[in-house]
């Protein structure tokens, strides 16, 4: 899928910016901004090598290893200092053959399937079953177990786009604990509709949990043109037959064939990569800025996390060429944020610690930034006023919800560190994660050097802020 180049709505801010001085014989030396808006782009060059030359990086296997060796030697060839991996221990989970079949009461159809992380075996044999349908996950946790015990649970959960996102967490309930839910009330299997807004066949993966004490079953996510068949399906089957033996009208069951046999490899290797802009004041405490390096394997990862990766450490980049700031900003690279954001939990245990100025991440791909959020101390207001009109040429508006941070800093902000949010516009994100769609050609570069230039502009001000701004 080729998306339209959208125009740059800041030629004219890079033109002042770069443009040399009247009075003066030479330039004058280029502000960090300048340096994001003008020449090859980091960004892109991480994002496109990283995809290329290691593609897929599913948590703990030895293309996630892969992928910090390379990580560590991009970020050092780049200039930054005190790069390092910091390993982890975290329990493997990999996919392994994937089928499903519609097998009655109409001709036996084929449908696109992938396994959900942690999902359990059903053997090579597959296994068969009714299915019992549910138009949503609210309804499965109302159903009865009689109405699921083995059976195949569908979940019908028909999720919409947004900018902002905001449906994932409603929807993506079906996905998170979905599973837990079936297998509690007894159920063999469970597949659901994908958690994506595309109509493309091509299923959406993703994690789930089981709670301890909880066996887990076989759990799948199935294409939403699958799903709308599988629901026309059922609809049909549902019309009343005559029974020639009792004189009686029963419904017809829909049924599945369901083969999916991941295996769980055990603990594993998995580490998070840092790397640091050394600030002039050693007392500041740091920025902290992240992504993830990990990703599905189904795709490349590329807009779900490699261009993350590819903007913040392209803003710290531009803000280092610049001068040094006053605080030091620390990269991190996450590992197996995915499958549970072991790498988060594992970057707060080792430094939580540690006083962190404020805390940003990028994991939303790689469309403009449209709104920013903060979650600052009353000190550091004049702070974020200065942050938002930086941030407003290049067409950012400021929001009125706090801070949330992202997954791999979730635990330094619960904890009362300060958040910035650069929000993405997710309007096509949900096409496109955790699909074999997510691949290089979907990043626009003009709207990812926007990001760029609104991340290394708001970096810069976060960077040089002072103790009385941000203790």
């Amino acid at each position: 899928m080729k998306i339209a180049r959208t125009p740059t709505r800041f030629a004219g801010i890079a033109a002042l910016l770069l443009a040399p001085a009247a009075s003066a014989s030479l330039p004058p030396p280029p502000t960090a901004v300048g340096l994001a808006l003008q020449g090859p782009d980091p960004a892109w060059s991480i994002t496109e090598d990283l995809t290329t030359e290691i593609g897929p990086r599913m948590a703990g296997t030895d293309a996630e290893a892969a992928a910090r060796r390379w990580a560590v030697q991009r970020l050092q060839s780049m200039g930054f200092v005190n790069v390092r991996e910091e390993r982890f221990d975290m329990p493997v989970w990999v996919r392994g053959a994937e089928e499903a079949w519609l097998t009655g009461p109409f001709q036996p159809q084929k449908l696109a399937i992938a396994a959900l992380g942690n999902s359990a075996s059903t053997g090579a044999k597959g296994l068969d079953g009714d299915i019992a349908y549910f138009t949503s996950f609210d309804a499965l946790v109302a159903a009865p177990d009689t109405d699921v015990k083995g059976r195949i649970v569908f979940i019908d959960n028909q999720m919409e786009p947004t900018q902002d996102g905001s449906g994932y967490g409603y929807y993506g309930r079906g996905r998170f604990t979905g599973p837990n839910v079936a297998a509690r009330k007894g159920a063999a299997a469970i597949v659901i509709r994908s958690i994506g807004t595309d109509d493309h066949r091509n299923p959406h993966t993703g994690v789930t949990t089981f709670d301890a004490g909880v066996k887990p079953i076989p759990a799948g996510a199935i294409s939403n043109p699958d799903a709308d068949q599988l629901v026309r399906q059922w609809k049909r089957a549902q019309q009343v037959k005559p029974n020639a033996v009792t004189a009686s009208y029963d419904p017809a069951p829909l049924r599945m064939k369901l083969v999916l046999t991941p295996q769980d490899l055990g603990t594993k290797h998995s580490g998070n990569v840092i790397a640091e802009v050394p600030g002039s004041d050693p007392a500041a405490s740091p920025v902290i800025i992240a992504c993830h390096l990990d990703s599905w394997d189904l795709g490349t990862g590329a807009i779900d996390d490699a261009a993350g990766c590819g903007i913040v450490t392209a803003a710290a980049k531009h803000v280092m060429s610049a001068g040094q700031p006053r605080r030091t900003i620390r990269i991190l690279w996450a590992g197996a944020e995915e499958v549970g954001v072991f790498g988060g939990k594992a970057y707060f245990d080792a430094h939580g610690k540690e006083k962190h100025a404020v805390a940003l991440e990028s994991d939303f791909g790689a469309d403009r930034v449209w709104r920013v959020d903060f979650k600052l101390p009353d000190s550091a207001k004049a702070l974020g006023d200065r942050i938002a009109a930086a941030v407003a040429p290049f067409g950012v508006t400021r929001g009125k919800q706090p801070a949330n941070g992202g997954a791999d800093v979730g635990a330094l902000i619960a904890a009362g560190v300060p958040a910035v949010d650069l929000a993405q516009d997710g309007t096509r994100y949900f096409d496109l994660h955790h699909t074999p769609d997510d691949t290089l050609d979907k990043i626009d570069p003009v709207q990812l050097r926007q990001n760029v230039t609104v991340w290394t502009a708001t970096l810069a001000i976060l960077a040089n802020s002072t103790d009385s701004e941000l203790p």
